[in-house]
């Protein structure tokens, strides 16, 4: 087909100039398409014509939500560039990885990580930074001024076409260590396609981003389907529920995402009980499954329309749909697979699994990614032949629809964000006292899970929850970092020599 996503953000522009599609709400301003256009223009003459980005650069960006996401995206998409937003939480020594790892040309920093980038920088491949909103540092230019000093006009193409590279979206590893997910042209479009038309957005669809941008779900799940199809945008710094609520009514929000987390801090703030969300055609729930109870109580009390959404960033946020009548019939699953995607369920073998039984959910189409930056090992693991092997388990009924059913792979779903058991055990066992250790995830009302830590101490060691948390905290994001540390002689092996977790979650919960 050869469409790429660089003319997303011309074509609408072209179509409807001058509609609202961006309340920028930390700045302030609202945006139409033809401005939002402009100001990706500009970013994308600036960044080429002042710093000698190319395609295939990579760019870096650590910043809170707003506008220059929108830049970014679109932007880079038009010089054939490689957006990578970094994951704020993280700690420098785990920046320093991802930076090193994708090697951008230039960082993108905001003033609240000036901290974070300064303790990475000596030992950072990137030699260039770009200040953004004031960031005290050595920069090269401020983002501001390279907008201002840009010319709004359409940059030349470099030769483009729909596997070309636009974002590196690092996910959590496995193995121990991130990976950088490679998402091409033609996933950003195709995910935008499929989700116009499975979910049955319109032009009069207002959707809140209250996720970071960060993430896969702020960047894909309604931003550039409603883009797209000619929708508004309503872009919030970070997320409070109380001002979110306010934002929802005020703003005649339509459609809107949330994790598991989000929905409870919803129910449980202030502003609850005068909550109207008589504008919002269905809510959708990412991230984790939503507890039964908890979306019970929001459809009784506010007559609300439930979906549960199922995605991964590697292909494409949103994989599945369901009406909303089928959201209250088929309560719990996650739907059939969205319009342009092909779903199977695999087992150990790489048979089809019959309906009924559990098998690992593999996914293919045009919105599935190139595989991991610089890592042919895992890239050939996760797609064969042409299918993402995703490492969640699901199972299907009669007519289709989906149910999640744990996990092939390892790993905690806590607020939203995933924590994979084997980089917390990698990071706790280079403490001196660990013998060895395993994570497991523990319900949690307000997170979902979080994670309990059993750790085995080395002979005539010692060391305690606190020192251990500690030496996490260190090493790793604060939402990795265990929340309970429970001690014990020794972990249950299987024959093949795996810790086996069912018998620590029947011991631990």
């Amino acid at each position: 087909m050869g469409e790429h996503a660089g003319e997303l953000l011309t074509r609408r522009a072209r179509l409807t100039p001058e509609r609202e599609a961006l309340y920028d709400v930390p700045g302030g301003t609202r945006y139409n398409f033809r401005q939002l256009n402009e100001r990706a223009c500009r970013l994308a003459n600036g960044l080429k014509d002042s710093l000698g980005i190319k395609k295939g650069d990579r760019v870096g960006i650590v910043a809170m939500n707003g506008v220059q996401y929108v830049d970014l995206l679109y932007g880079l998409a038009k010089i054939g560039a490689i957006l990578v937003p970094f994951n704020w939480r993280l700690k420098p020594v785990e920046l320093e990885y991802m930076a090193n790892d994708c090697a951008p040309s230039v960082l993108i920093v905001g003033p609240e990580f000036v901290e974070l980038v300064e303790k990475a920088r000596p030992r950072l491949t990137c030699r260039r930074f770009i200040s953004l909103g004031g960031a005290e540092l050595p920069a090269d230019v401020s983002y501001e001024g390279l907008l201002a000093s840009s010319r709004d006009e359409e940059p030349q193409r470099p030769p483009l076409d729909e596997d070309d590279p636009l974002l590196i979206l690092y996910t959590s590893g496995t193995t121990g260590r991130s990976k950088g997910a490679v998402i091409p042209h033609r996933q950003v479009l195709w995910n935008a396609i499929s989700t116009c038309i499975s979910w049955g957005l319109n032009e009069g669809d207002v959707a809140p981003v209250f996720t970071p941008y960060y993430h896969a779900g702020a960047l894909f799940i309604f931003m550039t389907p409603l883009f797209y199809i000619g929708g508004r945008l309503v872009i919030e710094r970070d997320f409070d529920p109380d001002r979110a609520i306010d934002l929802i009514m005020k703003e005649h929000c339509t459609v809107v995402l949330g994790v598991p987390t989000l929905f409870r801090l919803w129910y449980d703030c202030v502003s609850w009980k005068r909550a109207d969300f008589s504008s919002v055609r269905f809510f959708v729930n990412g991230g984790a499954a939503m507890p039964t109870d908890l979306m019970a109580a929001w459809r009784e009390e506010k007559g609300v329309v439930f979906r549960q959404g199922y995605g991964l960033t590697e292909v494409g946020v949103n994989c599945m749909s369901m009406t909303n009548e089928e959201s209250v019939k088929y309560a719990g699953s996650v739907g059939k697979p969205i319009f342009h995607s092909e779903l199977r369920l695999l087992d150990e073998a790489g048979r089809e699994v019959p309906v009924g039984e559990p098998g690992e959910i593999c996914i293919k189409g045009p919105a599935t990614c190139l595989g991991y930056w610089n890592n042919p090992e895992a890239t050939a693991a996760a797609l064969i032949d042409g299918w993402f092997h995703t490492g969640d388990m699901g199972l299907r009924n009669e007519e289709g629809f989906v149910w999640i059913r744990g996990r092939y792979k390892d790993m905690i779903k806590s607020g939203g964000e995933n924590i994979y058991a084997a980089e917390v055990e990698t990071a706790l066992r280079e403490h001196p006292a660990v013998l060895e250790c395993a994570l497991i995830g523990k319900p949690d009302p307000k997170w979902d899970e979080v994670g309990l830590m059993v750790v085995v101490l080395r002979k005539g060691m010692g060391a305690g929850a606190q020192e251990l948390g500690a030496f996490c905290k260190e090493r790793l994001a604060n939402y990795k970092v265990p929340k309970e540390f429970v001690f014990a002689e020794s972990l249950p092996y299987s024959p093949y020599g795996k810790v086996v977790k069912a018998e620590l979650r029947k011991m631990y919960l």
